[in-house]
Protein backbone atom coordinates (compact mmCIF):
# COMPACT_ATOMS: atom_id res chain seq x y z
CA UNK A 1 0.00 0.00 0.00
CA UNK A 2 1.27 3.73 -0.91
CA UNK A 3 2.54 4.87 1.85
CA UNK A 4 0.71 8.45 1.31
CA UNK A 5 -2.26 6.11 1.52
CA UNK A 6 -1.34 4.86 5.37
CA UNK A 7 -0.46 8.34 6.43
CA UNK A 8 -3.90 9.76 5.33
CA UNK A 9 -5.06 6.60 7.38
CA UNK A 10 -3.50 7.61 10.42
CA UNK A 11 -3.36 11.01 10.41
CA UNK A 12 -6.70 12.22 8.39
CA UNK A 13 -9.29 9.51 8.49
CA UNK A 14 -12.64 10.01 10.71
CA UNK A 15 -12.82 7.79 13.41
CA UNK A 16 -15.49 6.14 12.34
CA UNK A 17 -13.74 5.51 8.84
CA UNK A 18 -10.33 3.52 11.08
CA UNK A 19 -13.26 1.85 13.14
CA UNK A 20 -14.97 0.46 9.46
CA UNK A 21 -11.67 -0.25 8.09
CA UNK A 22 -10.61 -2.34 11.13
CA UNK A 23 -14.02 -4.35 11.80
CA UNK A 24 -13.69 -5.37 7.84
CA UNK A 25 -10.00 -6.41 8.46
CA UNK A 26 -11.48 -9.10 11.67
CA UNK A 27 -14.41 -9.86 9.59
CA UNK A 28 -12.36 -10.92 6.40
CA UNK A 29 -9.36 -12.72 9.45
CA UNK A 30 -12.24 -14.28 10.83
CA UNK A 31 -14.71 -15.30 7.70
CA UNK A 32 -12.01 -15.80 5.39
CA UNK A 33 -8.69 -17.22 6.98
CA UNK A 34 -10.95 -19.28 9.06
CA UNK A 35 -12.28 -21.99 7.17
CA UNK A 36 -9.18 -21.70 4.82
CA UNK A 37 -7.48 -22.98 8.23
CA UNK A 38 -9.91 -25.32 8.60
CA UNK A 39 -9.38 -26.53 5.76
CA UNK A 40 -5.86 -27.16 5.02
CA UNK A 41 -5.94 -29.08 8.47
CA UNK A 42 -8.40 -31.03 7.05
CA UNK A 43 -6.08 -31.87 3.57
CA UNK A 44 -3.24 -32.42 5.99
CA UNK A 45 -4.79 -34.94 7.83
CA UNK A 46 -5.83 -36.79 5.04
CA UNK A 47 -1.86 -36.61 4.08
CA UNK A 48 -1.24 -37.85 7.90
CA UNK A 49 0.52 -34.96 8.79
CA UNK A 50 -2.01 -33.96 11.86
CA UNK A 51 -4.47 -35.50 13.31
CA UNK A 52 -7.73 -35.16 15.18
CA UNK A 53 -7.73 -34.13 19.28
CA UNK A 54 -10.72 -35.33 19.76
CA UNK A 55 -13.01 -37.20 17.53
CA UNK A 56 -15.88 -35.72 18.31
CA UNK A 57 -19.16 -33.68 15.40
CA UNK A 58 -19.43 -30.00 16.82
CA UNK A 59 -23.31 -29.27 16.64
CA UNK A 60 -24.45 -26.66 14.39
CA UNK A 61 -25.99 -24.47 17.49
CA UNK A 62 -22.09 -24.19 18.94
CA UNK A 63 -20.85 -22.89 15.54
CA UNK A 64 -23.75 -20.15 15.86
CA UNK A 65 -22.98 -19.70 19.27
CA UNK A 66 -19.31 -18.91 18.30
CA UNK A 67 -19.64 -16.70 15.58
CA UNK A 68 -22.48 -14.79 17.40
CA UNK A 69 -19.80 -14.05 20.39
CA UNK A 70 -17.06 -13.28 17.55
CA UNK A 71 -19.23 -10.64 16.10
CA UNK A 72 -19.38 -8.86 19.42
CA UNK A 73 -16.17 -9.28 20.38
CA UNK A 74 -15.35 -7.97 16.42
CA UNK A 75 -17.42 -4.77 17.01
CA UNK A 76 -15.02 -4.23 20.00
CA UNK A 77 -11.81 -5.05 17.82
CA UNK A 78 -12.95 -1.98 15.78
CA UNK A 79 -13.23 0.06 18.53
CA UNK A 80 -9.44 -0.50 20.40
CA UNK A 81 -7.83 0.83 17.28
CA UNK A 82 -9.03 4.23 18.48
CA UNK A 83 -6.36 4.78 21.82
CA UNK A 84 -3.54 3.85 19.44
CA UNK A 85 -4.92 6.01 16.46
CA UNK A 86 -5.60 8.69 18.83
CA UNK A 87 -1.27 8.15 20.41
CA UNK A 88 0.19 8.36 17.52
CA UNK A 89 -1.54 11.39 16.02
CA UNK A 90 0.05 12.95 19.40
CA UNK A 91 2.83 11.52 19.14
CA UNK A 92 2.83 9.45 22.26
CA UNK A 93 3.48 6.46 20.12
CA UNK A 94 6.78 6.34 17.81
CA UNK A 95 6.36 4.36 14.78
CA UNK A 96 9.45 3.38 13.03
CA UNK A 97 10.28 2.90 9.23
CA UNK A 98 8.73 0.34 7.40
CA UNK A 99 12.10 -1.46 7.16
CA UNK A 100 12.19 -5.64 6.71
CA UNK A 101 14.01 -5.77 10.12
CA UNK A 102 11.36 -3.43 11.86
CA UNK A 103 8.77 -5.29 10.22
CA UNK A 104 9.91 -9.01 11.20
CA UNK A 105 11.05 -7.73 14.36
CA UNK A 106 8.35 -6.00 15.52
CA UNK A 107 6.27 -8.76 14.65
CA UNK A 108 8.64 -11.33 16.68
CA UNK A 109 8.05 -8.36 19.96
CA UNK A 110 4.33 -8.64 19.43
CA UNK A 111 3.81 -12.30 19.45
CA UNK A 112 6.13 -12.71 22.33
CA UNK A 113 4.00 -9.71 24.28
CA UNK A 114 1.10 -11.63 23.15
CA UNK A 115 1.72 -14.74 24.96
CA UNK A 116 3.02 -12.89 28.05
CA UNK A 117 -0.08 -10.61 27.92
CA UNK A 118 -2.33 -13.81 27.29
CA UNK A 119 -1.19 -15.79 29.56
CA UNK A 120 -2.18 -12.61 32.60
CA UNK A 121 -5.54 -12.34 30.91
CA UNK A 122 -6.42 -16.12 31.33
CA UNK A 123 -5.17 -16.90 34.45
CA UNK A 124 -7.22 -13.68 35.73
CA UNK A 125 -9.80 -15.64 33.70
CA UNK A 126 -9.62 -18.65 35.66
CA UNK A 127 -10.40 -17.19 39.20
CA UNK A 128 -13.68 -17.90 40.50
CA UNK A 129 -15.28 -14.87 39.62
CA UNK A 130 -14.60 -14.20 36.33
CA UNK A 131 -14.84 -18.36 35.45
CA UNK A 132 -18.33 -18.18 36.32
CA UNK A 133 -19.23 -14.55 35.11
CA UNK A 134 -17.38 -13.39 31.97
CA UNK A 135 -15.05 -16.81 30.92
CA UNK A 136 -17.69 -19.36 30.72
CA UNK A 137 -18.43 -17.92 27.45
CA UNK A 138 -15.37 -19.11 25.77
CA UNK A 139 -15.08 -22.49 27.46
CA UNK A 140 -18.82 -22.96 26.06
CA UNK A 141 -17.00 -24.37 23.23
CA UNK A 142 -16.12 -27.94 24.81
CA UNK A 143 -15.03 -29.12 21.67
CA UNK A 144 -13.06 -25.68 20.44
CA UNK A 145 -13.48 -24.96 16.21
CA UNK A 146 -11.95 -22.00 14.27
CA UNK A 147 -15.22 -20.07 14.82
CA UNK A 148 -14.16 -20.10 18.96
CA UNK A 149 -11.20 -18.27 18.46
CA UNK A 150 -13.00 -14.74 19.48
CA UNK A 151 -15.84 -16.37 20.69
CA UNK A 152 -15.60 -14.20 24.59
CA UNK A 153 -17.86 -12.51 27.02
CA UNK A 154 -17.38 -8.56 25.77
CA UNK A 155 -14.84 -7.94 29.01
CA UNK A 156 -12.59 -10.71 27.86
CA UNK A 157 -12.66 -9.30 24.27
CA UNK A 158 -11.95 -5.44 25.34
CA UNK A 159 -8.87 -7.07 27.75
CA UNK A 160 -7.39 -9.34 25.11
CA UNK A 161 -7.29 -6.68 22.45
CA UNK A 162 -5.03 -4.28 24.41
CA UNK A 163 -1.46 -5.88 23.40
CA UNK A 164 -0.48 -3.16 21.23
CA UNK A 165 -1.58 -0.55 23.09
CA UNK A 166 -0.16 -1.94 26.36
CA UNK A 167 3.80 -2.06 24.55
CA UNK A 168 3.27 0.44 21.78
CA UNK A 169 3.71 3.26 24.17
CA UNK A 170 6.85 1.66 26.06
CA UNK A 171 8.51 0.32 22.11
CA UNK A 172 8.50 2.09 18.83
CA UNK A 173 6.94 -0.10 16.10
CA UNK A 174 6.74 -0.23 12.72
CA UNK A 175 3.21 0.46 11.38
CA UNK A 176 3.24 -2.33 9.38
CA UNK A 177 4.44 -4.31 11.96
CA UNK A 178 1.19 -3.07 13.73
CA UNK A 179 -1.06 -3.62 10.69
CA UNK A 180 0.28 -7.03 10.29
CA UNK A 181 0.55 -8.37 13.97
CA UNK A 182 -3.44 -9.44 14.03
CA UNK A 183 -2.91 -12.08 11.11
CA UNK A 184 0.35 -13.62 13.32
CA UNK A 185 -1.96 -13.91 16.27
CA UNK A 186 -5.24 -15.06 14.62
CA UNK A 187 -3.35 -18.08 12.37
CA UNK A 188 -1.83 -18.82 16.32
CA UNK A 189 -5.33 -18.92 17.47
CA UNK A 190 -6.63 -21.37 14.55
CA UNK A 191 -3.88 -23.70 15.69
CA UNK A 192 -4.80 -23.59 19.29
CA UNK A 193 -8.65 -23.95 18.11
CA UNK A 194 -9.14 -26.43 15.28
CA UNK A 195 -9.14 -29.85 17.02
CA UNK A 196 -6.13 -30.93 15.57
CA UNK A 197 -2.84 -32.14 16.82
CA UNK A 198 0.18 -30.81 14.98
CA UNK A 199 3.23 -33.20 14.89
CA UNK A 200 3.41 -36.32 16.92
CA UNK A 201 1.75 -34.91 20.18
CA UNK A 202 4.28 -36.10 22.74
CA UNK A 203 7.26 -34.82 24.40
CA UNK A 204 7.86 -31.22 25.73
CA UNK A 205 9.10 -30.15 22.42
CA UNK A 206 7.03 -27.60 19.62
CA UNK A 207 5.53 -30.95 17.59
CA UNK A 208 2.91 -29.63 20.72
CA UNK A 209 2.11 -26.89 18.82
CA UNK A 210 -0.95 -25.85 18.80
CA UNK A 211 -2.25 -29.02 21.42
CA UNK A 212 -2.07 -27.46 24.71
CA UNK A 213 -5.07 -24.63 24.38
CA UNK A 214 -7.52 -27.36 22.21
CA UNK A 215 -6.74 -29.69 25.24
CA UNK A 216 -7.27 -27.33 28.20
CA UNK A 217 -11.08 -26.43 26.54
CA UNK A 218 -11.67 -30.18 26.29
CA UNK A 219 -9.82 -31.70 29.16
CA UNK A 220 -10.07 -28.23 31.69
CA UNK A 221 -6.01 -28.57 31.49
CA UNK A 222 -4.73 -25.82 33.82
CA UNK A 223 -2.29 -24.17 31.43
CA UNK A 224 -2.95 -21.25 30.79
CA UNK A 225 -0.52 -20.15 27.54
CA UNK A 226 -1.51 -19.47 24.48
CA UNK A 227 0.69 -20.97 21.49
CA UNK A 228 2.84 -22.45 24.13
CA UNK A 229 2.91 -23.73 27.89
CA UNK A 230 6.66 -22.03 28.61
CA UNK A 231 4.92 -19.94 30.81
CA UNK A 232 3.06 -22.68 32.90
CA UNK A 233 6.02 -25.02 32.94
CA UNK A 234 8.43 -21.50 34.37
CA UNK A 235 5.71 -20.97 36.97
CA UNK A 236 5.06 -24.63 37.90
CA UNK A 237 8.91 -24.50 38.47
CA UNK A 238 9.03 -21.84 40.82
CA UNK A 239 5.97 -22.66 42.38
CA UNK A 240 7.37 -25.94 43.80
Amino acid sequence: MDASIINEILYEASYLSIFLIVFAYFLALYFLLGPLFLSLCKWFESKGWVSKIVDKEVPARQIKYEIRHSLVSIVLFGFSAFPVIYLIRNGTIILLEDTVWNILGGLLILNVWNEIHFFIVHRIMHLPFFLKRVHYVHHRSRVPTVYSVYSFHWLEAALLSTVPLTIAVFLPFSIWALSLYPITSILLNYAGHCNYRFGKGTGKSWTLFGTHHNEHHYKWRQNYGFASDLLDRLLSKFQK
